[in-house]
């Protein structure tokens, strides 16, 4: 089925939203837009309407439309989702086909090469295509729809944090070791391993959140 205007318009703002090109806080002028894009107000603001749904942007009372800041409660909620969704996964692997699983370890190569080149918001990209492939094992398309949702929604805390390094270096390590878990067929381990991973990913985004608050 063809994609509507707006639909293609939503598709361009989501891809700049999550590259970072608009941040959380941007204000979303229509008028700027609609010259950039070349499409009407009356499209930008279905355009609009569906990012709102999607959760990626808030609509204030006589200020206009912006890129949503993510609140300590909202990052508290993505990871307990989170949790569900890729423990899901971890539990199913032991059945997942097997380019679903090489999906896992290609995503680990591809941040542990980002690393290696100091590109850091690359590697919080492969570090997010990791986790989606974590989820994507338990073989739904709802919890592959579910997950890709989420995980928009955390790249504006990723886009928030001063220093996208600070936060991704410590889980390159981890996302080797939870892949090799999985090789292994160490289930149990993994879930395990999971649990506690994503714990200290929401504490570390969370201690970050606070400190630049203050």
């Amino acid at each position: 089925m063809a994609r509507s205007t707006a639909q293609r318009v939503a598709d361009t703002l989501r891809t700049r939203i999550e590259g970072g090109g608009l941040p959380p806080g941007t204000q979303l002028s229509e008028e700027a837009l609609g010259r950039d894009l070349g499409v009407s107000r009356n499209t930008l603001r279905e355009a609009f309407r569906l990012l709102i749904h999607e959760s990626l942007v808030v609509h204030v009372l006589n200020r206009g439309v912006f890129v949503r800041v993510l609140e300590p409660a909202d990052v508290t909620d993505i990871y307990r989702v989170r949790a569900a969704l890729e423990t899901a996964g971890v539990r199913a692997a032991a059945d997942a086909a097997r380019p679903l699983r090489d999906a896992v370890a290609r995503a680990v190569a591809e941040g542990e090469r980002a690393a290696a080149g100091e590109d850091w918001r690359e590697v919080g990209s492969a570090d997010l295509r990791f986790h989606r492939a974590l989820a994507a094992l338990a073989g739904s398309a709802r919890i592959d729809t579910a997950m890709d949702r989420l995980l928009a929604e955390l790249r504006l805390a990723f886009h928030a944090m001063p220093s996208p390094r600070r936060f991704h270096e410590p889980f390159l390590a981890r996302n080797r070791t939870l892949a090799a878990l999985l090789d292994d067929g160490a289930y149990d381990r993994a879930e395990a391993e999971l649990t506690t991973y994503l714990d200290d990913a929401r504490t570390l985004i969370l201690d970050v959140m606070r400190e630049t608050s203050r």
